[in-house]
């Protein structure tokens, strides 16, 4: 990668950086003579088509998009990350697309680390060409399987943790390691699992501690809830992945942000429910040491590589850890799916009037009629409808709402965004979502009804469904009430697509609630 890795050059040579004579530095950002702000110092190339073909999407963040990406002389697909500028709204956004490209430039060649192939900068998009992954993510590789033991398991953490020991001695933080950050290069049996996103990563001294809240919830480390970390935290987020892979959920669950952040302070290792007790002592013993509440004496990389039950991998128990397992992995996965159901449904179901007064609402948005709205659009326009939104969350009712990713909502995305927005308040919504799930109108959920109603959304078989209903059915009559179906739609965060800017915010209030209550007490230095 990077240095090690032979960047491809447009028309054979490398074009002259975009920076030139007349370019100036403002505010931390670059601009080019023609206006338009530079984001990389030093990119490949300008016009990404002169040598690539970009198809179909793959994938879609916070800031890009990926698709599909072929060589026009070699006919090699690569995948291409394109982030587009009016989306980097910030110095903050500018300097971690920039720290990203560095950082994997910087990084060694490793077979377990997505390569970078090249970088392209126009006037609207930067574009990171880079090693393709087609073999999908950790856990839907784990449960397709249909059959998985520990042994397995010790083989994917001696992988994940050679690729965090590779990152620390190149000075480099991870900090948003979890499973969807881990591809199969592609579908063989022998696929390389790879690390695919340096977003949130940082450049790291010895004992340099930093206090930016990053990361996803579930795999946050309690020092950084404490706004006081270093390289450890990748270690912490390891642990977490290796008590899912053996469990098939996290060690640290709440229905409330709040909860969750508790959990994670406490750090109380559960060991008692199936499958643990057939999981072997080794096995548990790294997952507490990788887990240790304390940065100081929890487990280095090095420390976790020279483990005996990573030292031993192919001596580890290969025994199925049992279908319940398989069975949360997936569920772990596919859980929000219903909640996407059901949204779907909302939106089908709007009366007249609802419909009509969306249309009125973005109608007096669109000054201009042109059929989509600015974000600026979007905060007059509440404002004039009585709303007042904080700017942090006009922001992110902007990303969410912009599937398309053309910086506008048209009516479509805006209808989709005010729905999400309403359907939590409006119980005659969450009753027409239940009704479509309840095909018998008995009042209830039930399993057959669960895997029938998400059969197109995804391939939910019996064990799935069961682990979902095992989650939703608190009162565990083995059957889905109606204000169990409200409670789950109400409560509990999607993680895996939460932004860094809603985690870090949340989290920045939460850490404050935890040190009112008295869970949390921060370093003074952290503060």
């Amino acid at each position: 990668m990077g240095n090690c890795c032979g960047v491809p050059c447009t028309a054979g040579k490398k074009r002259p950086s975009p920076l030139t004579g007349n370019d100036k530095v403002n505010g931390g950002g670059y601009e080019q003579k023609n206006g338009a702000q530079s984001v990389l110092q030093d990119p490949t190339g300008r016009d990404i088509e002169v040598r690539y073909e970009l198809g179909r999407e793959l994938g879609r963040g916070e800031f890009g998009t990926t698709y599909l990406c072929t060589d026009k002389e070699t006919r090699e697909k690569f995948a291409c990350k394109s982030i587009l500028k009016k989306k980097l709204r910030t110095d903050v956004d500018i300097d971690d697309v920039r720290r990203e490209v560095d950082i994997m430039k910087h990084l060694p060649k490793h077979p377990n680390i997505v390569s970078l192939k090249g970088t392209y900068e126009d006037d609207n998009a930067v574009h990171l060409v880079m090693e393709l992954c087609e073999g999908g993510e950790l856990f839907d590789r784990i449960v397709a399987k249909g059959h998985y033991t520990e042994r397995a398991a010790a083989t994917v953490i001696k992988t994940i943790v050679e690729v965090i020991q590779v990152c620390h001695n190149h000075g480099v933080m991870h900090r948003d390691l979890k499973p969807e950050n881990f591809l199969f290069s592609n579908k063989k049996e022998t696929a390389d699992l790879k690390t695919i996103d340096f977003g949130l990563s940082m450049f790291f001294k010895p004992g340099e501690k930093f206090s930016e809240i990053v990361g996803s919830p579930y795999y946050m480390a309690p020092e950084v809830l404490k706004r006081h970390y270093g390289p450890e935290i990748d270690v912490w987020s390891a642990g977490v992945i290796l008590y899912i892979l053996l469990c098939g959920i996290p060690p640290f669950w709440a229905e409330t942000e709040q909860g969750i952040a508790k959990a994670i302070i406490r750090s109380v290792v559960n060991f008692k429910k199936d499958p643990w007790p057939k999981v072997s002592n080794n096995a548990k013993d790294l997952v507490k040491k990788m887990l240790d509440p304390d940065p100081k004496t929890r487990l280095t990389a090095q420390g976790v590589l020279d483990h005996p039950w990573v030292q031993n991998a192919k001596k580890a128990p290969n025994v199925s850890l049992g279908e319940s397992v398989r069975a949360r992995l997936k569920q772990f996965s596919v859980m929000n799916k219903l909640k996407k159901r059901a949204l779907k449904v909302i939106a089908e179901h709007l009366s007249v009037e609802e419909a009509a007064g969306l249309k009125e609402g973005f109608d007096v948005m669109d000054t201009n009629h042109k059929g989509k709205i600015t974000i600026d659009e979007l905060r007059v326009g509440l404002h004039k409808l009585g709303y007042q939104v904080p700017e942090s969350d006009l922001q992110i009712m902007m990303e969410a709402g912009d599937v398309d990713g053309d910086g506008y909502l048209n009516y479509k995305e805006f209808v989709a965004m005010a729905i999400h927005l309403k359907k939590m308040g409006n119980d005659e919504h969450l009753k027409k979502a239940f009704e479509f799930f309840d095909r018998d109108q008995s009042g209830y959920i039930e399993i057959k009804e669960l895997m029938d109603a998400l059969v197109d959304e995804v391939d939910t078989g019996e064990e799935v469904a069961r682990a979902i209903m095992e989650d939703v059915d608190t009162d565990k009559d083995g059957r889905i009430s109606y204000d169990e179906f409200a409670t789950m739609m109400k409560a509990g965060t999607d993680w895996r697509k939460a932004s860094r800017q809603y985690s870090r915010e949340r989290f920045n209030s939460l850490s404050m609630d935890l040190m009112r209550d008295g869970s949390l007490q921060l370093n003074n230095q952290a503060r």
